[in-house]
């Protein structure tokens, strides 16, 4: 993980130094920068032209509970002093505590000299074979333990574009004992006859002075112990990209990527859509009317197991009154509606079991499935880029997807983020536009049936908001960003068994959770219902609701219902015959709407009460303004 950012900078002409915990040191273009990034978030020039990284730049990483400072040193391709970049990396490693190598595993033969060199500085060395996905890709096989065995120092494979290795990287030059090679006396410096292109180290100078006293061993030497090596620990094998590999690169790269995306994307919510509507009613069809149907589903079992029991509890209640509205709620065309009734014992059952239910656990076994193949982190990384221009990392996107399953986890996972900043802003952006699996299930379930478009348009406007929203928190708020650090996994078949526990685990997670309130909601609506409460609400909210939004005024009483369950709500527009227009409109000031109870306590918890306040009023800022937008908008 990363802190805060320090200064940077170039040695002066007094010939200070700068002291690193960790010093990253390589010959040009080996993806130094890169990787100096990736741990501290400090953006640097990447240039082919000579003279751009003479300077060094520093930075602080934090791992654990520590920070450490970590320092770019200028790409130099020996440490004889012949240059100003070498001149800067000796004055940087006199002063460092540990050196990582950077190494192009795809010229391994090249870079080697160098990592001799530095061996023999007597400092702890681990060397970061960078760019192995290319290697792998141009099919050389290096054997890591036996080049570990000539070196006498850690070596690990890392990918500083996609953060592959990174993670082990930083814990072997942390946390393993590393041995240290080479002498730091002036006489044993002297001797080099057994380390091949030992340089010795020199007092600190003044930049441009010559260096006086200097001593190495002839190339020839140096090039027969490199290519002694390289025999050794590297294979050339011809080699075809496989599958899992085009699909690994695809998914990364930077304009495939996008595609790759809203493939994944398109595919997971067309498989959510089917899934979901087939266990609520046997149907199959992604929008619009099934393609067909066969008697399976919630609704059937609803219709055949339990309508009879309520048809039977109806007739003893009389048909009306006031406990009959409590449990039984109102008849439809003189027969239970399971969906627009609403009693405590119809609706209130049906909703969430037979309606959301289905969904929920459509939702949850895609978003499981992309998690257990790798293909979340990779999403991160692709998006790191775009999600900076909102003061965000890559990384965000997991509880914001975890959020598209419920709110409450998915603000709970900002703990995962780096500092204060980015947790304010992905929570609120969660609570705001960000609609839970629940919420999700009605808007796919009633906007569907008007057409794939109308479901489009809902998630396109939330969309849209998230990002505007998110670009003005950039703006307003206060903190450093921090680069992405995160392990990527290759790609594999997901095990049944972690995936059936992670379903189990999730699903009756939301039962627990949502069945009591969902059976309180209707209890409390129904008893204010009776007292004509509602009526009175909605004759104040009407200016809003109506002028400014669009939508009838029976609208807000989903709205408000909407505070304690937002599927409840949205389920409450069914019955209003609403225009498709009012739909999409209700569907995205629902979404955006004041955040459900359960949302609100962890959102008091996570951010405390001043940051919750911020977040409301932002929240209610942006579904007034978005909400008056649809309705004057829309053609």
């Amino acid at each position: 993980m990363t802190e805060n950012l320090h200064d940077k900078g170039s040695i002066s002409k007094q010939g200070s130094s700068v002291g690193a915990d960790i010093l990253l040191v390589g010959q040009p273009n080996v993806g130094k920068s890169v990787l100096f990034s990736r741990l501290t978030g400090v953006r640097t020039i990447a240039s082919n032209y000579p003279g751009t990284t003479v300077g060094y730049t520093v930075g602080s990483m934090r791992f654990g509970d520590r920070a450490y400072r970590v320092v770019d040193a200028p790409g130099t391709y020996s440490l004889e002093p012949l240059d100003e970049a070498a001149r800067v990396a000796i004055d940087l490693i006199d002063a460092a505590g540990l050196i990582i190598n950077v190494v192009d595993a795809t010229h391994l033969e090249r870079h080697l000299p160098l990592t001799l060199e530095l061996i023999a500085q007597g400092k702890p060395v681990v060397v970061a074979l960078n760019m192995s996905d290319e290697a792998r890709h141009l099919g050389i096989e290096i054997h890591i333990e036996r080049l570990e065995e000539l070196l006498g120092v850690p070596v690990v494979p890392t990918v500083a574009r996609t953060g592959e290795g990174v993670v082990r990287l930083i814990e072997t030059a942390l946390f393993r004992d590393i041995p240290v090679r080479g002498a730091r006396d002036e006489e044993a410096a002297r001797d080099e006859s057994g380390h091949p292109a030992h340089h010795p180290h020199m007092p600190h100078h003044h930049a441009g002075e010559q260096a006086n006293g200097h001593e190495h061993i002839a190339d020839e030497k140096v090039w027969s112990r490199v290519g002694e090596i390289v025999d050794e620990v590297q294979v050339l094998r011809h080699h075809h990209h496989t599958f899992s590999q085009w699909i690994e690169d695809a998914s990364v790269h930077p304009r495939l990527g996008g595609l790759f995306a809203l493939l994944v994307l398109a595919l997971s919510f067309s498989v959510v859509r089917m899934i979901g509507e087939f266990l609520v009613s046997g149907g199959v069809g992604v929008a619009g009317e099934p393609w067909f149907r066969v008697p399976f589903g919630m609704e059937p079992l609803f219709d055949a197991a339990w309508r009879p029991l309520m048809a039977k509890l109806s007739a003893s209640l009389g048909g009306d009154g006031f406990l009959h509205h409590l449990l039984i709620g109102n008849l439809i065309d003189g027969r239970i509606d399971f969906k627009q009734s609403f009693g405590l014992l119809t609706t209130g059952l049906f909703v969430p079991l037979g309606m959301v239910l289905p969904y929920i656990f459509s939702f949850y076994l895609v978003l499981s499935l992309l998690e257990d193949t790798g293909y979340l982190p990779r999403l991160a990384v692709f998006l790191d880029t775009g999600m900076h221009r909102i003061g965000l990392h890559g990384y965000a996107i997991v509880p914001t997807l975890l959020g598209l399953g419920c709110n409450v986890p998915g603000i709970m996972a900002t703990r995962i983020l780096e500092n204060k900043r980015q947790r304010f802003i992905t929570a609120t952006l969660i609570s705001i536009a960000v609609p839970c699996a629940a919420l999700q299930a009605m808007i796919v379930g009633l906007a569907g049936a008007r057409g794939l478009w109308v479901v489009a348009l809902v998630y396109g406007i939330l969309f849209v908001v998230w990002i505007v929203i998110g670009v003005i928190l950039r703006i307003a708020t206060r903190g450093f960003l921090p680069e992405l650090l995160i392990e990527i996994p290759p790609y594999r078949v997901p095990s049944p068994g972690a995936l059936a526990s992670k379903m189990w685990m999730r699903v009756g997670g939301f039962l627990r959770e949502a069945l009591p309130i969902v059976l309180a909601a209707i209890l409390v609506v129904n008893v204010l219902y009776e007292l004509n409460v509602f009526h009175y609400i909605a004759d104040a909210g009407a200016g809003v609701v109506s002028t400014l939004w669009g939508l009838p005024k029976e609208a807000i009483v989903p709205l408000l219902l909407g505070i304690l369950r937002k599927e409840m709500g949205a389920g409450m527009f069914a019955p209003l015959s609403l225009t498709t227009k009012q739909l999409v409109s209700g569907c995205v000031i629902l979404s955006m709407f004041f955040p459900c109870i359960a949302t609100l306590v962890v959102l008091l918890r996570e951010l405390g009460w001043r940051d919750t306040l911020k977040a409301t009023g932002i929240m209610l800022a942006a579904v007034v303004a978005t909400g008056a937008a649809i309705n004057f908008i829309w053609p």
